[in-house]
């Protein structure tokens, strides 16, 4: 029959799911420290646990001398010869002690170390469940609420949803279910801390993940997320079967499935787009529903230029530039948006100005229009080998043409510091806010009939 502290271990075992081998050692490791606490530090002890009887042995080793000079690592020949018969000198001895002997404070010790002990290895088996989860959805029943966020009772652990992390005007009160993404989890004097998040990107990806079977199956992929919480955000999709059509298996059937995932984000509008290898396509899908021109790239700067006709500005930019700033995080390009009408009064006032230096001819200056160098300002920055390919004259003539290009644009700065001197901001500037003022309008004019 096994001993009592043997069924022990193996109740707290299954109980708290802690491996039976690290709850022996453990109390090992208790009785070993509560003898040394009775007896002294400097023994030399063995403590094992005996698996046929179920109980804990305990050794002291000694070595067998003729005359004792340290009485807690020797033993005296005589001694010795008693206690095992074939003792001989120099021989390590290694005496069995009676662990029932500890007394009450020894005692006390142990069972301090055991209960300390138990809790480290529960913990550990905490954090390591919940560090495999990292990254998943998980659920939770609110626990409290305070200035510093929303504890969430995990079951297993306690888990925190920082204020930061929290979708703007949302409202959780105490029993209310919760889900959350796991951001990440870290240790702590308490235990393992799960930190959460219904802000971040992957809440969303995961959250389709769970509602569109053909993302579980990894025919449909979500490539990029980009969210502002709570009001809206934009994911790019992709599907390996020609068959599949990524977005529509997002929308789902009258839009169920995404309209489930709207709901868990109350209310947070989602754009679904498909992803393109084509970085000009993937901006203009990105930019839906507005209608887009031309795309011009900077692949060094890693920046695109997108031309609007004039009475889809607004649509563009969306409400207070959210569209186009959700869309260049989502396909990682910096993108400017222009109407029409501000694209060629500056590309008309690029060329001309290249024109006002002398010897240019015009055929120069669409050669040079055409490889990049549209203004002043980029003329004076080109290198002489480059304007040298392009236009094919000599070095001495280029040098004059810089010097006059650097004068003729200190001249044009001047002209508009000036302005801004005068009228509180540049001609741009009120170019670019009469634009806008007159997309505003036209797209307004062109939604109201429609309602």
């Amino acid at each position: 029959m096994a001993s009592e502290l043997k069924r022990l271990i193996d109740q707290v075992s299954r109980e708290k799911g802690i491996d039976r081998q690290t709850l022996i050692h453990t109390l090992e490791d208790a009785i070993k420290s509560a003898i040394k606490k009775k007896y002294g530090s400097r023994l030399d002890l063995d403590v094992t646990f005996n698996e046929e009887f179920g109980e804990i042995e305990a050794f002291l080793f000694k070595e067998v001398v003729e005359e004792v000079t340290d009485p807690d690592k020797q033993v005296s020949m005589e001694e010795a010869l008693r206690l095992d018969p074939e003792s001989q000198l120099g021989d390590e001895l290694g005496i069995r002690m009676d662990t029932e002997t500890l007394g009450r404070i020894a005692a006390q010790s142990a069972k301090q170390v055991i209960i300390q002990k138990m809790k480290d290895a529960e913990r550990e088996v905490v954090y390591d469940e919940f560090k495999s989860r990292k990254g998943e959805i998980c659920h939770g029943i609110v626990q409290r609420v305070d200035k510093s966020g929303i504890v969430v009772n995990m079951g297993q652990a306690e888990a925190i949803l920082p204020v930061k992390e929290q979708i703007p005007r949302e409202v959780f009160r105490q029993g209310d279910r919760i889900r959350a993404y796991v951001l990440d989890v870290k240790k702590i004097s308490k235990g393992p801390q799960v930190v959460l998040s219904r802000t971040h990107p992957h809440f969303l990806i995961q959250l389709f993940h769970s509602e569109v079977p053909e993302i579980a199956e990894g025919i449909v992929s979500i490539i990029s997320a980009a969210r502002e919480p709570g009001s809206r955000a934009k994911i790019a999709v992709i599907s390996k079967d020609s068959d599949v059509d990524p977005v529509g298996a997002c929308v789902g059937m009258k839009g169920t499935r995404v309209q489930n995932v709207v709901q868990e984000l109350r209310g947070e509008k989602i754009d679904i787009v498909p992803w393109n290898m084509d970085p000009a396509k993937f901006v203009v899908n990105a930019l839906a529903p507005a209608i887009i021109s031309k795309v011009i790239i900077d692949q060094a700067n890693r920046s695109m230029e997108v031309i609007v006709p004039d009475d889809q500005l607004s649509l563009a930019i969306g409400k207070r530039g959210q569209n186009v700033r959700l869309a260049s995080r989502l396909t990682n390009w910096r993108i400017d948006v222009k109407n029409e009408s501000r694209y060629e009064r500056q590309k008309q006032a690029g060329y001309q100005s290249l024109l006002r230096i002398g010897g240019l001819e015009p055929e120069l200056a669409d050669r040079l229009y055409e490889a990049g160098i549209i203004s002043l300002q980029e003329f004076t920055e080109a290198s002489l080998t480059e304007l040298e390919d392009l236009t094919r004259l000599p070095q001495a003539v280029l040098e004059g043409m810089l010097a006059e290009a650097a004068r003729l644009l200190l001249e044009q700065e001047s002209v508009r510091a000036e302005d801004i001197d005068e009228t509180g901001e540049s001609g741009d500037d009120r170019e670019e806010i009469q634009d806008s003022k007159q997309a505003q309008g036209e797209t307004v004019q062109e939604q109201v009939p429609g309602e």
